[in-house]
Parts: C-alpha cells; sequence; structure tokens
C-alpha cells in the first residue's frame, strides 16, 4: 500500500495520537497498523479486538472529527480502497469461499450505495449541474478503462435531448486536439473511479489549463481529480469492490437526462423530431409497424 501518512484519514489519526487516552492510542496504532481489518469491523469487534470499550471507540472516533462511526469508516474505507491492487480485492472478506451467497451480496451491497446516495444527495448541487449540462454551448464527456462505460452511457444518453455532445476518451491523445478546439465555456465532464488512471488525472490538468468548465463525478473524495474541478458529484460506497459499483452512477445519469427532459427546452422537440426521421430514414432501428415486404 502507498504511503499511509500521506491520507486525511490516517494522518488525522497520527496528528492526534499524543493527546488521546491510552486505550485511544491503542485503537488508532491498530487502526494505522491494520487498516485493511479495522475497515470491516463493527464497533463491537473492534473494542474487543482492541481491549476497549465500545464506548471508548465511539468517542475516539469523535476526537478524530467525525460524526459517528459510520462516517468514520467510509473515510477509511476510501484509504483502504485506493491502495488495493486486485490480488489483495479477491482476498476481501466476502469475495469467496464455500457457501458464499455472492449474488445476495451483489445485490445488498448495491442497494446500500443506493440508500446511501438518496439519503444524502445534494438536490441543489444536482440542479446546478443540470443548469450546466442545459446551458453550457458543448459537452465533452470523458472516460477512461471501467469509467468509459459511464462516460459513454451518459454522452449517448445527452445526444437524445441536446446538440453538441462529444463522447472522448481518456487513453487516446486525440482528445487533447478535441478540447483544444472546443468552443469558449464548454463543459468537459469527467467520469472516474477506484483505482483513478492516470490519464484521467492529466485530463483534468488540461481541461483548467484551456479554461473550460470541469465536472468530475466520482466515488471517492480522494479522488485525484477532484482538486481540478468546478463542480463535483461525489458518490462514495459503503463497501470496497472488485470491480466497481455500477448501480449509483447509473442511476444519476438517468436522473441528469430525465430531468432534462423535463425542463423541455424549446429545441427539444425539433431535436428529436430530426433523430427519429433520421433513424427511420437510415433503417437504424427495428420497426415493429413497417409493412412486409414478403
Amino acid at each position: 500500500m502507498q504511503d499511509a501518512h500521506a491520507h486525511p484519514v490516517i494522518k488525522g489519526i497520527v496528528k492526534q495520537l499524543d493527546s488521546l487516552t491510552p486505550k485511544g492510542k491503542l485503537l488508532g496504532n491498530y487502526i494505522i497498523q491494520n487498516p485493511r481489518k479495522a475497515v470491516f469491523m463493527t464497533t463491537k469487534e473492534l473494542s474487543e479486538a482492541c481491549g476497549v470499550s465500545e464506548a471508548t471507540v465511539v468517542r475516539f472516533v469523535g476526537q478524530l472529527g467525525y460524526s459517528g462511526y459510520g462516517e468514520f469508516l467510509q473515510a477509511l474505507r476510501d484509504f483502504v480502497d485506493s491502495g488495493l491492487s486486485l490480488p489483495d480485492r479477491v482476498d476481501l472478506p466476502g469475495m469467496k469461499g464455500p457457501g458464499t451467497d455472492l449474488l445476495h451480496r451483489v445485490v445488498f451491497e448495491e442497494m446500500t450505495n443506493l440508500r446511501q446516495f438518496y439519503e444524502t444527495i445534494d438536490m441543489k448541487r444536482l440542479g446546478d449541474i443540470v443548469d450546466r449540462i442545459e446551458k453550457s454551448p458543448a459537452v465533452y464527456v470523458i472516460g477512461s478503462r471501467i469509467s468509459y462505460t459511464f462516460a459513454y452511457y451518459l454522452g449517448w444518453s445527452l445526444t437524445k435531448v441536446r446538440k453538441g455532445v462529444n463522447i472522448l476518451k481518456g487513453s487516446d491523445s486525440t482528445t487533447i486536439d478535441w478540447l483544444t478546439g472546443a468552443p469558449e465555456e464548454s463543459l468537459v465532464i469527467i467520469i472516474t473511479t477506484s483505482r483513478y488512471p492516470n490519464e484521467l488525472i492529466r485530463m483534468g490538468k488540461v481541461v483548467r489549463r484551456l479554461g473550460h468548465t470541469l465536472l468530475v463525478v466520482t466515488d471517492s473524495r480522494l479522488c485525484p481529480v477532484l482538486p481540478f474541478a468546478h463542480q463535483s458529484l461525489v458518490v462514495p460506497s459503503r463497501s470496497i469492490p472488485l470491480i466497481g459499483y455500477p448501480t449509483t452512477i447509473s442511476c444519476i445519469i438517468n436522473y441528469l437526462v430525465l430531468e432534462l427532459v423535463n425542463r423541455q427546452p424549446p429545441q427539444l422537440k425539433a431535436h428529436q423530431e430530426k433523430l427519429e426521421q433520421m433513424y427511420l430514414e437510415n433503417d437504424i432501428l427495428f420497426n415493429m409497424h413497417e409493412e412486409d415486404p414478403g
């Protein structure tokens, strides 16, 4: 794992260590030395591992500045996730083993992530993002590796409700050409999820250098592209994935597109009618009502 002390959650523990009670120091040292174990522990399990009471665990996370144990675990989860390789992830609890109900685990974790998103989302922030997508002269959606799946989904969906949408790959150097020639005040949306490809960090720097507006959609506040963003949407997951959790980001994409449609911009109907006419003329989509030539 990378230098642990460089991450906020561990840095916070190290900073407070000298001022903690002896039992608090036991907890702090245990977490610093065993973050991959601690991240999966309940307050009861952590208290037993360190030989302290659950009340001591609660006071400990409060002294670190967290509103509760759940918030602390989320921060620790983001730290642990950022340093895990694929072999590490395969060995995580619940990933394998006799009798493990993997389908139940996958569905439960996706539902938990959706519930967390629904309960904590800032609707004003979402509204500001929709405003930006609606009013920008052009929109460029960028992803790489697994996040390119989300970038393509968002970009393709946006083409159905507005003009001037472009889908780019962060791994393709011609992305710089497209962004260099983009209209002034264009909106660039970078979607990036753990483990954050370096090419998307470079794209974040390029967008700021060119003076465009950057919106970053990601799954952790430790995402290294966030420092370059003008606007951001962070949708953290409660668990550490093998590859990723697609449901919440897909849900956000659906919402953004539907909200744009619900605003009924004056050009929407004409744009969609033109699209449908081109689909028909070029035989793009199956048409059940088309006459059978036979």
